[in-house]
């Protein structure tokens, strides 16, 4: 049971993550805000400077929800949603080269792990 409680904990800090990110996305596309997705991408600097400013916000919200449900260990839990965040954000790097500037998705791949060890943090310090 214990294990399933820890696969739990870190598959809700990555929901977290991913609905929050794509609910925004498709909040500020309906309302004219950010353009619809095409595969020309999307090379406005300020609206990817807000995309990464909240996806940062809900990193380091996933990484707060992780420890506060991890049954145990709590930043043990953190290293390993952190670690796939890495993972992601490398793929998209390779995926999205063309999509964007570059310094998009490669910024989304070095914030993954800080925001997220932050989230994690900000939750396991009210703990001690």
């Amino acid at each position: 049971m214990q294990i399933l409680k820890s696969v739990g904990a870190v598959l809700a800090g990555f929901i977290t993550v991913v609905v929050l990110s794509v609910a925004t996305d498709f909040l500020l596309e309906s309302m004219g805000v950010f353009p619809p997705v095409s595969s020309e991408g999307l090379f406005v600097a300020w609206m990817l400077a807000v995309a990464l400013l909240y996806r940062i916000a809900y990193t380091i919200l996933g990484g707060y929800v992780t420890a506060k449900l991890a049954p145990a260990n709590p930043m043990k839990h953190v290293w390993i949603l952190a670690g796939m965040g890495l993972v992601g954000g490398v793929l998209g790097v390779v995926a999205g080269w063309n999509l964007s500037p570059h310094w998009y998705p490669i910024a989304i791949a070095v914030t993954a792990v800080p925001c997220t060890w932050l989230g994690g943090w900000l939750r396991t310090r009210h703990l001690a």
